[in-house]
């Protein structure tokens, strides 16, 4: 991969400037890069990683993978039916995978309800979905390649009277 795209995928507010020092190369020819990326859909968008289990506000998602076996649509092959299931708000990310399933599926909701719900009332009646498995994702460790640091526990013991 371009050394510019792995600077920008470790931390993409890295400065054009710094990119440059890094790389050898003049700010304006990174710049230059930087826009062409972005012009031709290499970079898709600039995001923060958040740790969501240190935001203690109620609004917190439940996320859920769901693996799915599917009938390929015949002369449109499987891309036609993931092409339909990422079109769901709930859906934010959908992998073509090898193995038991064919699709791997990432749900996100309010709370568990809304998930299931979404798996037995728009996923799984499709037609041509053989069958779904549910995983619920009960504590993240890492996620895109970042450790997330865990909410600092009392260590004092409870008292109750």
């Amino acid at each position: 991969m371009n050394e510019i795209l792995e600077i920008l995928e470790k931390n993409a507010r890295t400065t054009p400037e710094e990119i440059a020092k890094m790389t050898g190369s003049s700010r304006e020819a990174v710049k230059k890069s930087i826009k062409k990326f972005e012009k031709d859909g290499v970079i898709l968008k600039y995001k923060t990683v958040i740790n969501k289990e240190l935001i203690t506000d109620e609004g917190s998602d439940v996320r859920a993978l769901i693996e799915v076996k599917i009938t390929p649509k015949k002369d449109a092959g499987f891309n036609y039916l993931a092409e339909r299931i990422y079109q769901f708000p709930e859906v934010s990310a959908c992998y073509l995978m090898s193995g038991t399933y064919d699709l791997l599926v990432v749900v996100e909701g309010k709370n568990i309800h809304t998930v299931s719900n979404f798996v037995s009332s728009k996923l799984a009646p499709m037609e041509n979905v053989r069958g779904t498995v549910t995983h619920f994702i009960l504590k993240k460790y890492k996620e895109d390649g970042d450790i997330l640091r865990q909410a600092k526990r009392d260590k004092r013991e409870a008292i109750s009277l």
